[in-house]
């Protein structure tokens, strides 16, 4: 009776974070696919990355990411029922200029005393998330104590203040706390077994993309490209990209929903160019055991990427655009690695049993397959 309710938890986690994720699918994709063919432009030196050009299009490709928090602001609140306009301007202070560039920089401040983690909000996913879910119950709260004749304006003033305090204080550093955590351990994983480190660090990025707790390895992959020219965190996790593009491909030849078909095409491109959320919370999430395709094909995927010893020379994205970022030693093994993740979570993903197209997407009617 207890495993029931724990699956039944689970079950309503997984839904409620593709409920909010589920309006931002094909913008996801749009400027996922942009931001590959920007890459493409660019290693191929077709378009230089110091031209104004470049300036306009990387802007276009990369706002949504970046504002993301208050996207995902107002689609969890109304998921929640709380405010959605009180939810995004709370993101609004995560994402304010002058306190961004103090906190990104690592920096803590002191609020009434109180310090503030130097935390980077910007592209975070579970610190606004959290702050919506903890919104409704401040808003429901204060309407029920609050005189008729205040709540409409001292409502969203104490939600702003109390919420956006939480965030900053409570969430937000949590969250950097936990993916700091697990990239000391890859660490000291990938010095005792580099497939070890590989298979772990595979299996369980993507699911970490979920809480935005991979934000510390990619830090930590910017950091040791800076100090010594080269780092290996990328490498392994480039399997696990292409699982997402396998698995997201299989739930797409299971599904008999045209229109759903074509967001998992739309999805799975996104992928191939490095952005997987569409692919993830779009496409396989939902479903459950495409993830967990995703999780094996990126393992034994990146198990073979960490024995290949390949790493990435420069900064990118693992994806199809930045496959030329990993020439150098293991780059055939690497390929084969890479392709290894797309064709057993695609293999994976066909043998399980599952409903391909869910009620609610698109009109689709629900298809067991």
């Amino acid at each position: 009776m207890a495993e029931e309710k724990k699956k039944t938890a689970v079950s309503v986690i997984i839904d409620g974070i593709s409920g909010i994720f589920l309006p931002l699918v094909n913008l996801l994709s749009a400027a996922g696919i942009l931001k590959g063919i920007l890459a493409i432009l660019t290693v191929t030196t077709i378009l230089p990355g110091e031209s104004e050009t470049y300036l306009v299009l990387n802007a276009m490709a990369d706002s949504l990411f970046y504002f993301l928090p208050m996207l995902l602001a107002f689609t969890a609140a109304r998921k929640f029922g709380a405010n959605p306009y009180t939810a995004v301007v709370i993101a609004g202070v995560l994402l304010y200029p002058s306190l961004t560039t103090v906190l990104e920089a690592g920096n803590a401040l002191s609020f009434l005393g109180i310090p503030l983690k130097g935390v980077a909000y910007h592209s975070s996913v579970i610190p606004m998330i959290l702050g919506a879910g903890l919104l409704y119950f401040v808003e429901k709260f204060l309407n029920q104590v609050l005189p008729g004749l205040v709540k409409g304006f001292l409502t969203p003033l104490l939600s702003i203040f109390i919420v956006s305090f939480a965030v900053l204080a409570l969430f937000g550093p949590f969250g950097a706390a936990v993916g700091d955590v697990l990239a000391a351990g890859y660490q000291f994983i990938y010095g005792l077994s580099p497939v070890a480190a590989g298979l772990l660090l595979g299996a369980a990025i993507q699911p970490m993309v979920i809480f935005g707790f991979h934000w510390s390895f990619i830090l930590i992959g910017m950091n040791n490209i800076t100090v010594s020219g080269h780092d290996t965190i990328l490498a392994l996790i480039g399997p696990a990209v292409f699982a997402q593009v396998g698995a997201a491909l299989a739930v797409m030849a299971k599904s008999k929903n045209r229109a759903f078909k074509s967001i998992c095409i739309s999805a799975a491109l996104s992928a191939a160019f490095g952005v997987t959320e569409p692919a993830m919370f779009g496409v396989n999430l939902p479903r459950k055991k495409p993830m967990a395709g995703v999780c094996i094909g990126g393992g034994i995927g990146g198990a073979m990427a960490g024995f290949s010893g390949a790493q990435a020379m420069s900064f990118a994205f693992p994806s199809l655009a930045a496959l030329p970022v990993f020439y150098g030693q293991g780059f055939g093994l690497y390929l084969i690695s890479c392709l290894a993740g797309f064709l057993i979570a695609f293999c994976v993903t066909m043998l399980f049993n599952f409903q391909a197209d869910l009620l609610g997407e698109d009109g689709g009617r629900a298809v067991k397959v």
